[in-house]
């Protein structure tokens, strides 16, 4: 086995920054994001959401997050304690399509990301963006939904059809860091698979 193939090398590089993640305390992020930056289209694949509480002695305590056309959510992890979530779906059964989920009741302090999963298939190979929604305990409000130059941009994903020829390697990594990801949190999905509440 040669080391240095491109690919190899990737999956050598993504497996030293999980590890790494996995022994570092957890940081809150400048922005909300979903992760992974960069999937593939047609596959169920396990999805982040990261909100930052970025101001001072307040808490966040709500997030509404409005799906965009195409990205199909299928189930949801159970939220973080002290969380509760609401649905939003048009449709019903197998052709339901979640448009919006709001959680609720949390209580995420300064310096911390409130962190929600959930699986989702991408219909097609596109740039997807959310709009989010962050509620302080102050009653203050930021609306995720800007562009990726402004003071809260909407968080993105980049969806592809495929990781054959030409894609980078960090579009691997990010590739890889999602699978390991989906994993991880296989045994929590589990027991909430296509678990909804209509609004």
């Amino acid at each position: 086995m040669n080391p240095k193939t491109p690919i190899r090398r990737a999956l050598l590089i993504a497996s030293a920054i999980v590890n790494a993640a996995l022994l570092l305390p957890a940081v809150a992020s400048a922005h909300a994001r979903i992760s992974p930056a960069v999937s593939l289209a047609n596959k169920l694949q396990l999805y982040s959401l990261a909100v930052p509480t970025e101001k001072s002695g307040v808490t966040t305590n709500k997030i509404v997050m409005t799906v965009p056309a195409g990205f199909g959510i299928d189930s949801f992890a159970p939220p973080p304690a002290g969380w509760t979530q609401q649905v939003q779906q048009t449709g019903s059964g197998d052709s339901a399509v979640v448009t919006r989920v709001t959680w609720t009741g949390g209580k995420t302090p300064t310096g911390e990301d409130s962190l929600f999963q959930f699986l989702a298939q991408p219909s097609s190979a596109t740039t997807y963006t959310f709009r989010v929604e962050q509620t302080y305990s102050d009653g203050s409000i930021v609306d995720w939904a800007g562009s990726e130059s402004s003071a809260a941009p909407a968080p993105t994903i980049d969806v592809v059809n495929s990781i054959g020829g030409g894609v980078s390697v960090l579009t691997i990594i990010a590739l890889v860091i999602g699978v390991l990801g989906l994993l991880t949190a296989g045994f929590a999905l589990t027991g909430g698979s296509r678990t909804r509440a209509l609004a």
